[in-house]
């Protein structure tokens, strides 16, 4: 069953405090035998990105790699302070602590990856509608402007990583991190990700990330997830 629960931010001081996604993601817990990070339930079937994205991809995807990392992000955070925050928290206080590394990496891509389920829907794809619309051709010039850049972000980001919509400052800007990084540890509001890892698309089309990037802006983009999280 598709989900219908939206990003509510917490604004402080030109960062970003804890934010919460029902059931996307968790706060920490004080009870030993629970996960401080718990991995939420896909926001669709696996079977429902099809034709575009199989789901062998999402099998390995979700329940291989994005599991991983809620594994490892526990394991590391267990009997610490971190063990007792919420997972931006974590992310911010950890990016560019040399002994470190591990938690934020792991962590921010727990982030990512739920980020990014939510960024696709089987009813995705098309023109976007609305404020979300209008700031588009607002900054970019036109959609297809966009489209251009968003594809040209994702396909040009060396070896893996994300190409990411986001708010920064009150102006939407097109950027791509590498690896794990992601823009809640540098202030900036996520409104859009896509996954450019090689284990979110080779199984389906192999080196064709550009095919892939199409793909998802064509027919999978969650549009109304980006719209609420414009305005949230």
């Amino acid at each position: 069953m598709q989900r219908r629960e939206f990003l509510k931010w917490t604004l402080g001081a030109g960062t970003y405090g804890a934010f919460y996604l029902a059931g996307l993601v968790k706060t920490g817990h004080t009870q030993s035998n629970n996960p401080a990070i718990v991995q939420p339930p896909l926001p669709f079937q696996k079977e429902d990105l099809e034709p575009y994205i199989s789901a062998k991809t999402i099998e390995f995807h979700y329940g291989k790699h994005h599991a991983s990392y809620v594994n490892k992000t526990n394991q590391l955070i267990a009997g610490t302070d971190y063990e007792k925050m919420p997972l931006v928290d974590i992310i911010q206080k950890t990016v560019g602590v040399a002994d470190k590394a591990a938690i934020f990496n792991n962590a921010a891509q727990v982030f990512n990856h739920n980020f990014y389920w939510n960024s696709m829907s089987p009813q995705g794809g098309g023109d976007p509608k609305g404020k979300i619309s209008q700031k588009i051709k607002e900054t970019f010039g036109s959609y297809q402007k966009f489209m251009d850049a968003f594809s040209d972000a994702a396909i040009s980001q060396f070896g893996s990583g994300w190409a990411w919509l986001v708010l920064d400052e009150g102006k939407l800007k097109i950027i791509k991190t590498a690896n794990a990084d992601t823009p809640v540890a540098h202030g900036m509001k996520p409104i859009l990700t896509i996954d450019v890892w090689e284990h979110a698309y080779y199984l389906d089309y192999q080196n064709r990330r550009a095919d892939y990037v199409k793909a998802y802006l064509d027919h999978l983009i969650n549009w109304e997830f980006a719209a609420q999280n414009l305005s949230g």
